[in-house]
C-alpha cells in the first residue's frame, strides 16, 4: 500500500492507465480472433475486416501498448492471410 499522498495519486493514475491499456490490447486480440475465425470459412470478407483490425493495431502501437515492430508483424501476418 502507498504511504505518501503522492504515491496514492500515482497508484490511481497507474490503475487508470492500466485499464486503458488493457482495453486497447483486448480490442486488438478480439479483431485478430474475428479474422482468424473467418479465414477458415470465407476469405472474401477478410478484406472488409482488415481495416478495423489495422486501426486497432495502429492505435495500440501509437499509445505504446504494443511495440511498433510487433504491430507491423501482426499487420503483415493478417495481410498475408487475406491473400
Amino acid at each position: 500500500m502507498p504511504i505518501t499522498k503522492s504515491a496514492e495519486k500515482a497508484m490511481r493514475g497507474s490503475l487508470r492507465k492500466k485499464a486503458i491499456n488493457d482495453r486497447r490490447k483486448r480490442a486488438v486480440k478480439e479483431e485478430i480472433k474475428k479474422i482468424l475465425k473467418v479465414v477458415k470459412t470465407d476469405k472474401t470478407s477478410i478484406v472488409k475486416m482488415l481495416p478495423t483490425a489495422f486501426q486497432a493495431i495502429d492505435k495500440a502501437a501509437k499509445s505504446g501498448v504494443i511495440k511498433k515492430n510487433t504491430a507491423a508483424r501482426r499487420k503483415s501476418r493478417l495481410a498475408r492471410l487475406a491473400k
